[in-house]
């Protein structure tokens, strides 16, 4: 072994440690800590962060909620005893407030940081620099040209001129002149991932301090802002109820629907109106509004749209006794285009049997091969078409109850000389119910319309983001970092003029602008 063979492995024995040779160096706490850091904050890591968040909210949108429905997270809870209570542990009805999601959530925010500090420090150093000196071979580069002139001259000074009024910013060196443009692309770059973190932090201050909610009003309605006038609300982590609610009521006085009525597209809808008038506190004077699709009504922070409608038949139950057991409008939904509406009517009330009524309103009811059904969603022929079902009285659970589910494990339907008992009504008509267990009379109908209300306080914050985030790309899409140099040597005797440049993105167009330049070099010399 020579000397200098023995010195290197002496020197790598020495690095390595004399306990355990060929081994690195432990990392420590700090060290730990430093690699941890940067694999949080590596692009790659906020990619699989941001999947994870997409991945993460599909559960919340498959899997009942509990700020949404309620009821349907019950109702999961029994159907499946085994699988309800482990995605109850998982946080999967809670899905936005889960301590899984918001972990997610938070990483992606801190990875977002990490990314665009450094380099956004790496960016304002590179601003600051020079551009950088020719390298010594120029014809290497991708684009490159050169010419003879007869003396040097101003060569340097026009090609400087040229430049910078192709927006390049020119530095000059001994004998030649470097120039670079396309700062803005790292700038689109950085503005993009700012962007991202301006829309987390607005869709963040939206779901900690504000509210959705959602409520059916049937036409000559009121409804004020409260918790418990809502059918679903959806509040905000930091939402303390009532208090933030601000006090604004409205009434629903009228609501307009216009279908085509014919051509291929009959049934189509044309234009949904609902005329409101509302208060902004309960001593403030009524004012009107006309809420339409995509108008919606904003008071005092909060918006009010327009979902959808339908029907509500008004009808009145008598029991067994004479006695009204119920009477008033009662929503039907629609299930089809031609708005055939599914509802329920529960007389819970009614002695000495319980009453419970289900079927469907048809607006524009025909008989047809399996049935009534309804040929057009305006109310041009309507019929109430409907099961009847009686049962024992039950003491009171109370368990919340869906207004649109009628529960028959207790119910027996009501038969007529041994078949099922169905009925149907026109507006004004009235039937009596088997066995003396009374009548229902079918007085009308209503329409109802339903609200959303909502307060969102970061979206403008979050929309900003969107927009800066398109900005961003855009910047970093169409914008080429380029770089471009000129300079004049002596070789044998000649002058010779060298021009080449080098684009850090797409060489597209790279040799138009080199040709661009030397023609503009040479027309100079011409002159």
């Amino acid at each position: 072994m020579t000397e200098v063979e023995q010195g290197v492995k002496d020197r790598i024995a020495a690095a390595s440690g004399p306990d355990d040779p060929g081994t690195p160096p432990a990392l420590g706490l700090v060290g730990w800590l430093r690699w941890m850091w940067r694999q949080l904050t590596s692009m790659k890591t906020a990619l699989v962060l941001l999947f994870l968040l997409a991945l993460g909210a599909v559960p919340g949108s498959l899997i009942p909620q509990t700020p949404i429905d309620p009821i349907k997270v019950s109702d999961f809870l029994t159907a499946h005893p085994k699988l309800g209570p482990l995605y109850d542990k998982l946080g999967l009805f809670d899905v936005y407030k889960s301590a899984w999601f918001s972990a997610i959530y938070l990483l992606l925010f801190i990875s977002l940081i990490g990314c665009v500090v450094p380099r956004l420090s790496v960016y304002l150093k590179g601003l600051r620099a020079r551009p950088p000196k020719p390298p010594r071979n120029l014809n290497r580069l991708p684009g490159y040209e050169r010419f003879e002139v007869s003396e040097a001259g101003d060569v340097l000074e026009v090609a400087t001129r040229e430049l910078r009024k192709r927006r390049f910013r020119v530095e000059a060196y001994d004998g030649a002149v470097g120039a670079e443009r396309g700062y803005l692309r790292e700038a689109g770059n950085l503005l993009f991932h700012f962007s991202l973190i301006l829309a987390l932090v607005g869709v963040a201050w939206g779901s900690l301090f504000g509210y959705r909610g959602t409520v059916l009003v049937v036409v000559g309605n009121g409804f004020s802002n409260s918790v418990a006038q809502y059918d679903d609300f959806t509040p905000g982590r930091a939402f303390s109820g009532d208090d933030d609610l601000p006090p604004f009521s409205l009434t629903v006085k009228d609501f307009e629907a216009k279908f085509q009525e014919d051509g291929p597209q009959k049934g189509a809808a044309r234009e949904f109106k609902a005329q409101l008038t509302y208060q902004e506190t309960p001593d403030a004077p009524e004012k009107p509004y006309l809420l339409q699709v995509n108008h919606p009504l904003r008071v005092d922070g909060s918006d009010v749209f327009l979902l959808g409608h339908g029907y509500a038949p008004r009808v009145t139950v008598r029991d067994g006794q004479g006695n009204v057991a119920f009477s008033g409008p009662a929503p039907f939904l629609p299930q089809d285009a031609n708005f055939s509406s599914f509802g329920v009517i529960k007389a819970p009330d009614a002695r000495p049997a319980t009453l419970g009524f289900e079927g469907y309103f048809l607006p524009t009811a025909v008989i047809g091969q399996q049935g009534p059904v309804s040929v057009f969603p305006d109310d041009l022929n309507p019929a109430l078409v409907m099961t009847g079902y009686y049962g024992r009285p039950q003491p009171e659970t109370g368990k919340p109850e869906s207004v649109y589910q009628l529960d028959k494990t207790k119910l027996t339907q009501f038969t007529q000389n041994g078949d099922k008992w169905r009925f149907q009504l026109a507006p004004g008509q009235s039937v009596q119910l088997p066995d003396k267990a009374g009548s229902i009379t079918f007085d009308g109908y209503s329409r109802w319309v339903k609200l959303q209300i909502s307060d969102t306080p970061g979206r403008n914050l979050a929309l900003g983001g969107i927009l800066l985030a398109i900005l961003g790309l855009m910047g970093s899409l169409f914008v080429h970092p380029r770089r471009t140099w000129v300079r004049v040597r002596d070789e044998d005797g000649r002058t010779v003029v060298e021009v080449a440049g080098l684009d850090r993105g797409l060489e597209r167009g790279l040799g138009d602008e080199i040709g661009a330049i030397v023609k503009s070099l040479k027309k100079q010399e011409q002159v």
